[in-house]
């Protein structure tokens, strides 16, 4: 089942509502019984909670860049991983995050209200075309793939890695034969599902057993698969690996496997991403950009300027 939406208002100090303590989201493909907002909150107690975002200005030069009486868009969030991905605070309906900040930070230099539905990952990139959300902000990472339907405004670079537990034989993972007899897991609808299921045929070529892909849409879910021992190895974000990893015990971060930027998510030719390109450069000039960065731990993650649509990274 797929994770329910809600349609709510964002305000610029954080991200509420009551309604979604009384929901508990849908187990993942093929994965376990879903976590509901407490659950996800006490996991996440700690969080850092640093106010990034509220003394930013509407900057006019940026703002001019919207589209003639654009005062209010509609954004897509995935809901219910581990920081820096969008989690909850401990209260259970205050959504926090390195998307959330960063959002929140566009949206006032842009002077912009935002209206926040929450989706699962693998369902938002379909729904921009039609129109149901006008973009997505779920660390979505720019491929030659997914930039023949969808248009991209960088913020971030992040990427693909792998993680294990501590009591693996696997110190680094440089080549995917190596998951070759292995159980593999990771989320539903992303660039790793699509990575793994194209390079399935490297352990057949090579006279081995294929790896096994287990995609769920819950990260709550992919973790459990590991510590429980149902799976072998996760291959999700850098950061969201290296998070996970330095809070929860028993497990090792393996690599970097493949660096990919990532951006705010818009339907192809989208007249809204001149101006949110020009909105993350603002946040670059003014220092808001290095804050936020800082207050998650991605410093690594930093870009120079924002781009749109840039090609995939080779490497």
């Amino acid at each position: 089942m797929r994770t329910p939406i809600f349609r709510y208002v964002m305000p610029f100090t954080a991200i509420t509502s009551a309604a979604l303590l009384l929901t508990a989201c849908g187990s993942g493909s093929g994965g376990t019984g879903g976590t509901d907002a407490s659950g996800v909150a006490a996991k996440n107690a700690g969080i850092p909670t640093t106010d990034v975002v509220s003394a930013i200005r509407k900057d006019p030069a940026a703002a001019r860049l919207l589209p003639a009486g654009t005062t209010s868009l509609t954004v897509a969030l995935s809901v219910g991983g581990t920081p820096p991905g969008t989690a909850y605070l401990g209260d259970g309906k205050t959504l926090t995050g390195q998307d959330v900040d960063f959002t929140q930070a566009v949206a006032r230099v842009l002077g912009l209200k935002l209206k926040v539905e929450q989706a699962s990952f693998d369902a938002i990139l379909p729904a921009l075309d039609s129109g149901k959300y006008d973009f997505g902000a779920s660390n979505f990472g720019v491929t030659d793939e997914r930039r023949k339907t969808v248009d991209f405004v960088t913020y971030v670079n992040d990427g693909q890695g792998f993680a294990t537990r501590k009591d693996s034989e696997l110190t680094k993972v440089t080549d995917l034969k190596q998951l070759c007899g292995l159980n593999v897991a990771t989320g539903a609808g992303t660039t790793f599902e699509a990575t793994l299921e194209r390079n399935k045929h490297l352990c057949s070529e090579a006279g081995k057993k294929a790896y096994q892909v287990q995609t769920y849409s819950e990260p709550s879910a992919v973790w459990s698969s590991l510590q429980q021992g149902r799976s072998d190895v996760v291959m999700s974000t850098i950061n969201g690996l290296r998070y996970a990893v330095a809070h929860q015990g028993g497990l090792k971060f393996l690599n970097e496997y493949h660096r990919l930027d990532v951006g705010f998510a818009f339907k192809k030719g989208s007249k809204l991403a001149p101006a949110f390109q020009a909105a993350v450069n603002k946040l670059l000039s003014d220092g808001s950009y290095e804050r936020i960065l800082k207050k998650w731990g991605t410093t690594g993650s930093a870009i120079k300027e924002s781009r749109i649509s840039p090609p995939e990274q080779s490497g």
